[in-house]
């Protein structure tokens, strides 16, 4: 039986050249970067020629980029260390409902240390509004986090508005770009963001690996303390084979990109025009253009999640029902309720696929022929 993948934005399969240069690495390399002899200066070599280029992806300088274990900890680093750093000029924090739990419980655990929490709702369609975000500021508001783009349904915000406006007000702007990274052209400059988290496992890099850029303004306080890594940012050894993988797959992606969102645009109208051909009932879940290229998450009627994911996977498709990090929780969709609402259906009986590394046009229309049947199967 074929398998196919289509849960690419929970993570991503390493691309066959990351690994090589990673095993290239660890093969002739071992030297810590902070060591002056010859072995510690041949790993800061790769560690500046890394972080030259990862920095360059996104408009940034090297030395406002902190490589970080992931987008937990650049999103942590972010939200924690900023509201630290500037606790005297004030303690209020905007974020939106649908944002990442590595956001979302963050801002939590600000709260409990005397920070206020606006977290503003959305529309139907996941997007944050522009006015909203404008009417909750006040003189107190330090931080703004808004994610680029949903990791459960696509939704893409309007960054580039919101950027233009805290300007004027003075408050940080964060933008979680865990998802749009290597598929959307990113600038900080142009989107006025004063930090911005990444993760090198959704971009076919290695896992436990990522950064968080932070603009030569940004008054940050360190979450881990020990040596002076990271320009005394973030202390520990880097994690050089990791962080010479991740320029790799940051390299590809930036090869590739309009190429890949193209392509996996095509495979949402593949799977939504089979859908339609088969006659199944089913509604998109946000916008299927202004959306990211690789997410679509599709609502099935009198179905249910549960049943669908299991099934679709003794089909040989692994799908998702949203956030990986929700695995396995009784709860609904965090996203889906502050679309749609407690009651809406669509909070059971939702299935996110996400395109990838890997896939083909072929796999794709054979993911929907066997997602038509299965809710053909369920709905009898």
């Amino acid at each position: 039986m074929e398998r196919i993948y289509v849960d690419h934005a929970a993570t991503s399969p390493i691309h066959p050249a990351v690994v090589e240069k990673m095993t290239t690495f660890m093969h002739e390399y071992f030297g810590n970067p902070s060591s002056i002899h010859h072995y510690g200066r041949e790993s800061r070599r790769y560690l500046d020629e890394a972080r030259q280029a990862i920095a360059a992806s996104i408009g940034a300088h090297e030395n406002e980029l902190i490589f970080t274990s992931g987008g937990t900890e650049a999103d942590n680093m972010a939200l924690i260390g900023v509201a630290l750093a500037n606790r005297h000029k004030g303690n209020h924090i905007i974020t939106t409902q649908i944002e990442h739990h590595a956001v979302l419980h963050t801002c939590e655990y600000l709260e409990t240390q005397g920070f206020e929490v606006t977290y503003l709702p959305v529309n139907e369609y996941g997007q944050v509004s522009v006015d909203e975000i404008k009417s909750a500021l006040t003189d107190q508001t330090i931080l703004v986090s808004v994610m680029f783009g949903n990791n459960e349904v696509g939704a893409i915000q309007p960054i580039g508005e919101i950027g233009v406006l805290l300007k004027e007000h003075g408050a940080y702007f964060h933008t979680d770009a865990v998802q749009a990274y290597g598929l959307i052209p990113l600038n900080v400059q142009q989107l006025g963001v004063d930090l911005l988290s990444v993760s090198a496992h959704k971009i076919n890099g290695p896992k436990g690996m990522g950064f968080l850029y932070a603009a030569a303004h940004v008054s940050l306080s360190p979450l881990l303390f020990g040596g002076e890594q990271e320009r005394k940012r973030r202390a520990g050894t880097e994690n050089m084979t990791s962080i010479v993988g991740f320029e790799e797959a940051v390299k590809i992606s930036q090869q590739t990109l309009q190429t890949r969102a193209d392509e996996y645009r095509r495979y949402k109208e593949i799977m939504v025009a089979v859908l339609k051909e088969e006659g199944i009932s089913f509604e998109i879940n946000g916008h299927l253009e202004n959306s990211l290229p690789h997410v679509l998450n599709l609502s099935f009627p009198k179905t249910n999640v549960e049943s669908m994911l299991v099934n679709l996977d003794l089909a040989g498709i692994a799908a998702s029902s949203g956030s990986a990090c929700t695995a396995g929780a009784i709860d609904p969709s965090h996203v889906l309720v502050a679309m749609f609402g407690k009651g809406s259906e669509r909070l059971t009986t939702s299935i996110r696929f996400s395109f990838g590394l890997g896939n083909t046009a072929e796999q794709i229309e054979k993911t929907a022929r066997q997602t038509a049947n299965i809710v053909k199967r369920l709905t009898m």
